[in-house]
């Protein structure tokens, strides 16, 4: 049976609706997590590190697709609720052009600009000629990769999560069959060109195929069309996916410093092992962030329809889930820090004990960190915008910044890898005072 935006949901219902985005983020991070495993084992440490450090500029750009999706979700789903389609696809469509045209724009500037920026982030040699050739191929497709981050949040608000799912399931699968396929028989100094051309492939299919599907005429709520510059509604958008932007903006930004860090105090092998934590976080987080991309146009449509008793509803179910969910992760990280270590630089000793000694650290966040993500979320879904970018914003730039500045000199390289847990403890704290002080402004806790 077809679950709708304006159903009641249980916690069941409510798994049941957010699965398929939780799915589709965990698929783009394990296809993301092969892309690792085949440049650092295939076009070795160098190559991967280069990844590594150039991977935040590309983030960084990209993220203004995640702004448009999920400030435009809020927007288009509380219209929804509100009971006028037609204004919601004209908001749809002017986001869509608009992620274009930025898109293209940005990729241009970012090509010219790449090879002082590697320098910037101290590249020199070899590592920095394979980070400005990785990252000049991936900008080509850069407006297809800020499309595919706005329909993960789009197809949801459309009441399409499977089919959303589905175009990240080919995406992903097309990534992984290239990298195993090219990779390989490339030559060794060609390794690298081959995996940035399957992730670029990838790319290219996940923001292509779900423009085609709205551009058609289809049996969703949405369909692209005919629209009008609106600043206002740009503006909205802007405001209420400042939290997401930033937290992406901040994520990158603190990426810098820990490779700034790491380098200090582990050299090239510090941001490799690194290299690995990240990637494999972002399987874990990735269902905290599909949890509340799914969630989001739920809360969204019963805010605009002004049905409080389910708000409340949502919010207590939803804490209940992410609890949940955090100490699993935190049990199953602690269980795979050696595999995962080893798959992914089994082939030095050195670096393999690093990486896995490290990651048990680190992991202690993912307990946390998936309240932090929920909580910005649910106030981009109803309509609070500043609140939610305080949030996200705090939780890094200051907490996280902080942390990773101060406690390596207590605990040298250590402290680097526990940086995130404190801030996500201290993002605990944050969001919960937040959701006390905000209470009777949505009335999503005192509702009948």
């Amino acid at each position: 049976m077809k679950i709708k935006l304006s159903d009641h949901f249980t916690v069941r219902r409510l798994l049941r609706f957010t699965f398929p985005s939780m799915l589709m983020m965990v698929f783009t991070s394990v296809y993301s997590v092969v892309d690792g495993f085949f440049v650092s084992n295939y076009a070795g440490k160098t190559a991967f590190a280069a990844v590594n450090l150039i991977m935040p500029v590309l983030m960084v750009m990209s993220t203004f697709g995640l702004l448009l999706g999920t400030g435009g979700t809020s927007l288009v789903a509380r219209t929804l609720g509100e009971g006028d389609r037609a204004r919601a696809n004209r908001y749809f469509s002017l986001f869509v052009y608009t992620a274009l045209i930025l898109g293209s724009a940005m990729a241009l500037a970012g090509i010219a600009c790449m090879r002082p920026l590697a320098r910037f982030l101290g590249a020199e040699g070899a590592l920095l000629e394979n980070s400005v050739l990785y990252g000049r191929l991936i900008l080509t497709t850069l407006p297809f990769m800020m499309l595919q981050m706005m329909f993960h949040s789009f197809f949801v608000a459309a009441e399409k999560p499977q089919l959303g799912f589905a175009v990240t399931v080919l995406s992903g699968v097309m990534n992984i069959v290239l990298d195993a396929v090219l990779v390989p028989v490339f030559p060794e100094d060609a390794k690298l060109i081959a995996a940035a051309v399957a992730t670029c492939v990838s790319q290219l299919t996940g923001g292509a195929v779900p423009l085609m599907y709205f551009a058609r005429k289809n049996d969703s709520l949405l369909r692209l069309g005919k629209t009008r510059f609106d600043a206002s509604a740009l503006r909205d958008a802007a405001v209420n996916g400042s939290s997401e932007f930033m937290t992406n903006i901040s994520i990158s930004l603190i990426s810098l410093l820990y490779n700034a860090q790491l380098m200090r105090y582990a050299g090239e092998n510090g941001i490799a092992a690194y290299g690995v934590m990240m990637y494999v976080s972002m399987i874990f987080t990735a269902v905290f962030v599909g949890y509340s991309m799914g969630v989001s146009p739920v809360v969204g449509y019963h805010y605009g329809g002004g049905n409080r008793a389910e708000l409340k509803s949502l919010l207590q179910k939803s804490l209940a889930v992410v609890a949940v969910a955090g100490v699993t992760m935190v049990i199953a990280a602690q269980c795979m820090a050696t595999p995962l270590a080893r798959f992914f630089v089994g082939y030095d000793a050195e670096l393999c004990a690093l990486t896995e000694s490290g990651f048990r650290i680190f992991a202690l966040a993912f307990g946390f960190t998936g309240f932090g993500i929920f909580v910005s979320g649910f106030f981009t879904a109803l309509g609070d915008g500043l609140t939610s970018a305080v949030i996200s914003f705090v939780r890094v730039m200051v907490f996280e910044a902080g942390a990773v500045l101060l406690l390596p000199r207590v605990l040298g390289i250590s402290g680097i890898f526990g940086a995130i847990v404190l801030s996500e403890c201290l993002s605990l704290l944050l969001g919960t005072l937040l959701l006390f002080l905000k209470r009777k402004r949505f009335g999503y806790w005192n509702a009948a």
